[in-house]
């Protein structure tokens, strides 16, 4: 089977490494965005994908606007694929590109459709504090997410999980659902599914706004979206910007179960008397782990930070390099 691969971050890495290892499918030609300057020397960096395409000395495209680019627009027209891949590529694709291949065009989202659709599924479910997520591949259309589905793969969701190790464990099971989709399709195996447009739910571009913690949140909000967001979440403290890159919530809430490591602290929910502490206030600093703050509902402890032109650190060495004291507050 012939294929044309677009995808661009390292999400799309193992499902393009599955499909050039796999003695079924020819990868004819990799589509990836153009080359971005990035903050260390601002030197331009290509994307994760064309670093792997460069390995196999693949034909690579980087239209800056791909539908209106007549020369990539042309080598699609002429390879003759059988099917394009599209795992996060980052542009629109128009219909008249959707409908080059013979047998379509497919998609690995990284969600349970028809729930989260859009730009950051991954980190929407981790916000919205989901226990379970996957990936699902379909027929791409003219809309956005609302392709025909053809398999669904699950994977549930640990409470520590971040958006980086959540993508890890969905881009390695994408990419073994992509080779069982695209065998099934073939051998006409798989019938497509329409999506029920009734259940659909969304999951927009990330905003700067979306980073700022409000302490006056639960501290499992207030983690979720620490993890959901990472590594960008920010407050202030002692008036520098400082971002908040782990955390563990300490609640009583019983549905959130903590790893063994961390249940001990649940007892400082007794212990200590938090009730004359503000939101966003460190009530006790716990030896070896980090500093507690008081949340709109439970505490948040702080795992890892990263200060203002400094790298990350554990909750702890922040502690000790701050030399923090109890009744500072995070705002």
């Amino acid at each position: 089977m012939k294929i044309v691969f677009f995808g661009t971050p390292q999400f799309a890495v193992p499902t393009l490494e599955k499909l050039l290892n796999h003695p079924s499918f020819e990868v004819l030609a990799v589509v990836t965005q153009p080359d971005k300057r990035r903050e260390r020397g601002n030197k331009l960096t290509p994307s994760p994908i064309k670093n792997l395409a460069l390995t196999h000395d693949l034909p690579i495209w980087q239209p800056l606007r791909i539908k209106k680019d007549a020369e990539t627009l042309n080598e699609l027209k002429q390879c003759g694929a059988d099917a394009f891949v599209v795992v996060a590529y980052g542009q629109i694709l128009s219909p008249e590109i959707l409908d080059m291949p013979k047998l379509g065009s497919i998609n690995v989202h990284g969600s349970i459709l028809p729930e989260y659709r859009g730009a950051a599924p991954i980190q929407w479910c981790l916000y919205q504090g989901k226990t379970e997520t996957g990936i699902t591949t379909m027929l791409m259309d003219a809309g956005m997410d609302t392709g025909a589905m053809l398999l669904k793969a699950t994977t549930s969701i640990d409470l520590l999980d971040n958006a980086n190790t959540l993508a890890d464990r969905l881009s390695t099971l994408g990419a073994d659902l992509l080779i069982e989709t695209l065998l099934k399709l073939e051998a006409g195996e798989i019938q497509a599914i329409p999506q029920d447009n009734n259940l659909a739910t969304y999951a927009p571009l990330i905003k700067k706004g979306d980073y700022k913690l409000d302490w006056s949140k639960t501290a499992i909000d207030l983690h979720n979206q620490i993890r959901g967001f990472y590594p960008h979440c920010i407050t202030n403290f002692r008036e520098q910007t400082l971002k908040i890159t782990a955390s563990v919530p300490i609640s009583d809430d019983n549905s959130i179960k903590l790893p063994p490591q961390f249940q001990e602290l649940q007892q400082k929910l007794t212990d200590v008397s938090i009730s004359s502490f503000k939101a966003g206030e460190i009530v006790s600093i716990i030896k070896g782990r980090g500093a507690l703050v008081k949340t709109g509902s439970g505490l948040l402890l702080l795992e890892e930070v990263q200060p203002a032109g400094k790298r990350p650190q554990s909750g702890w060495d922040f502690v000790n390099g701050m030399r923090l004291n109890l009744g500072e507050v995070f705002s």
